[in-house]
């Protein structure tokens, strides 16, 4: 019996469209190197890749590179490595969007104030236990977890809230809309 063989990805067929021959060439080489084949505008493209300088309408959905705004279904930085690249023009092809994520949030540190915090439906029940005035122990015995896990919890509650003590956090989830006493 043999070994089933791997299903190979499927090629697509990208468009590049630039507003220098020097730039079409980088993209025309990213699109090679991301495993695509490359076709003329006037063929029918799955993808386009463009540098967002693209006049008219494009055949396809298209991924802008370096483009802060635009109407395209897809917007990367002009760093964007092949892999990301290939990502990107699948999920165009796919009918998705892609945004690349901010510079400003690429850091581990607390969150502006203004920004909405996100956080995960454990991270919730832990801050009201906080709020309750419930021990670590005692939160992670109502809870069912660890106290350690618990204690884990409140460190990432500590960060996305840019709180530094319990009470900080409590009042930030109220004030937040986060949770409700």
């Amino acid at each position: 019996m043999s070994a089933p063989a791997a299903t190979v990805p499927k090629r697509l067929r990208v468009c590049v469209s630039a507003s220098d021959v020097p730039t079409r060439s980088r993209l025309a080489a990213l699109v090679a190197e991301s495993g695509h084949q490359l076709v003329e505008p006037c063929e029918s493209a799955d993808a386009v890749l463009t540098d967002g300088a693209a006049n008219g309408i494009l055949p396809g959905p298209t991924v802008a590179l370096g483009a802060v705004d635009g109407e395209f279904a897809g917007l990367l930085p002009t760093e964007a490595t092949a892999a990301q690249i290939d990502a990107a023009l699948r999920a165009v092809a796919a009918g998705l969007t892609v945004r690349a994520p901010s510079r400003q949030h690429r850091s581990f540190g607390p969150l502006p104030e203004e920004a909405s915090v996100l956080l995960t439906p454990r991270e919730v029940e832990v801050l009201a236990a906080l709020g309750n005035g419930l021990s670590n122990k005692t939160a992670a015995r109502q809870l069912g977890i660890s106290p350690h896990t618990v204690k884990f919890h409140i460190e990432s509650l500590f960060r996305k809230l840019d709180a530094t003590s319990r009470a900080e956090a409590v009042a930030k989830g109220l004030k937040r809309q986060i949770v409700e006493f």
